[in-house]
C-alpha cells in the first residue's frame, strides 16, 4: 500500500480508503470485522464514515466496536451535517454547521467511535444558513481542544472551497485540508473546476463513489443486468447506452493491457492529479483485497492519456 500526504497537512493516508457506508446497513457487526479486519491487513489506514451511515450513527457505532483495541492502526474520518438527514438532536441543535450543532454532533459520534479524538471531521454537505466563518470557528475550537486532528469538508463546488479557503485566512482559522465530492473515471465533471480548486488552495481530493456504483468493477456489461440487492439493481435509468459505451471500451483497454477493471478504475483514479485517497465501500473481505490491489497499479502518462480518450473530461 502507498501513503500520501492529505491536502498540505502531515496526515498520510493510505492510497485506497474505506468507505464504511455498507456498516449497520448491510453488514452486521461480524461481517464488519470481517472487513476491517481485511483492510487493516492490507495497509489500508483510511476509514470513513459519517453521522448518519447506518441510520443514526450505527455504523460508528459498529465501527468503533471493530476498531476497540487497535484504534491507533487507522485514520478515522467521519462527517457531520447532512442537510438530507436527521439525526433527531431537535431544533435546539441549530443548524447543521451552527456552533451548537458541531459540539453536539461530535460528542455523539465520539462516543459512537469509542473514541477521544477525530483525524479527520467533515462537513458532509454546505449549510445553507450558517455562514461559513462560524462553521470554521467552531470546528477550529475542536482542534484546539484536542477532539479533532484535521477538518474537511464534502460536497462543496468549486466556489464553496474558494471561500472556505478565503474565509480561513481572513479568520486566521484552522483550514480545510481535504475535499470530498463525487469522481470517477465515468464521471470526471469534477475535474473542471472542484478538483483545481482543491489543489489551488491546497486540499486534498477524496472521490467517493469511484466505481459509478458497481459500473467500473467489471461486473456490469451490455446485456448484464445488475444483480440484485446490489446499488444499481434499482437504478435502470442510471445505466445508460453511452455509459455501457464507456464501460465496454475500457473493458477492452484493459484487457489489451492485461490489467483488471478494478485496477484501471481505482489505480487510474489515484494516479490523477488532485487525488489523495480513493474511498471505496465493501461488502466483504475479498472485495477490500481487491480494491487494496487495484490501487497498487501505477499507469504511465502515455497510459492516462490512452484512458483519457475513452472517457474524456467533457463540460
Amino acid at each position: 500500500m502507498r501513503y500520501r500526504p492529505l491536502g498540505d497537512s502531515g496526515l498520510l493516508v493510505s492510497v485506497v480508503g474505506l468507505g464504511c457506508n455498507n456498516f449497520g446497513r448491510r453488514l452486521n457487526v461480524e461481517q464488519t470485522r470481517d472487513v476491517v479486519d481485511a483492510a487493516i491487513d492490507c495497509g489500508v489506514t483510511l476509514f470513513d464514515t459519517a453521522e448518519t451511515y447506518g441510520g443514526r450513527g450505527r455504523s460508528e457505532e459498529i465501527l468503533g466496536e471493530v476498531l476497540a483495541g487497535r484504534r491507533d492502526q487507522v485514520v478515522l474520518a467521519t462527517k457531520f451535517g447532512s442537510q438530507g438527514s436527521d439525526m433527531g438532536y431537535g431544533p435546539a441543535a441549530g443548524a447543521k454547521g451552527s456552533r451548537a450543532y458541531i459540539r453536539r454532533a461530535v460528542e455523539h459520534s465520539l462516543r459512537r467511535l469509542q473514541t477521544d479524538y477525530l483525524d479527520l471531521y467533515q462537513i458532509h454537505t454546505p449549510d445553507p444558513v450558517t455562514p461559513i466563518e462560524e462553521t470554521l470557528t467552531a470546528l477550529g475550537e475542536l482542534v484546539q481542544a484536542g477532539l479533532v486532528r484535521y477538518i474537511g469538508h464534502s460536497n462543496f463546488t468549486a466556489v464553496q472551497i474558494a471561500t472556505a479557503a478565503a474565509a480561513a485566512r481572513e479568520l486566521t482559522a484552522v483550514p480545510f485540508i481535504s475535499a470530498q465530492n463525487h469522481w470517477s473515471l465515468l464521471e470526471r465533471q469534477a475535474e473542471l473546476d472542484v478538483v483545481p480548486a482543491a489543489e489551488q488552495f491546497g486540499l486534498g481530493v477524496l472521490p467517493y463513489f469511484p466505481l459509478a456504483n458497481g459500473l467500473l468493477t467489471g461486473k456490469i456489461r451490455r446485456g448484464s443486468p445488475p444483480a440484485q440487492g446490489t446499488r444499481l439493481a434499482d437504478r435502470s435509468d442510471y445505466v445508460t447506452d453511452e455509459k455501457l459505451d464507456k464501460v465496454e471500451a475500457l473493458a477492452d483497454w484493459a484487457e489489451q493491457h492485461g490489467r483488471t477493471m478494478l485496477a484501471v478504475a481505482i489505480g487510474g483514479l489515484a494516479a490523477l492529479p488532485g487525488c489523495t485517497s480513493v474511498i471505496a465501500g465493501a461488502t466483504s473481505a475479498e472485495q477490500v483485497r481487491a480494491n487494496a490491489a487495484a490501487g497498487e497499479w501505477q499507469p504511465t502518462e502515455t497510459e492516462l492519456a490512452e484512458i483519457d480518450k475513452i472517457v474524456p473530461v467533457a463540460g
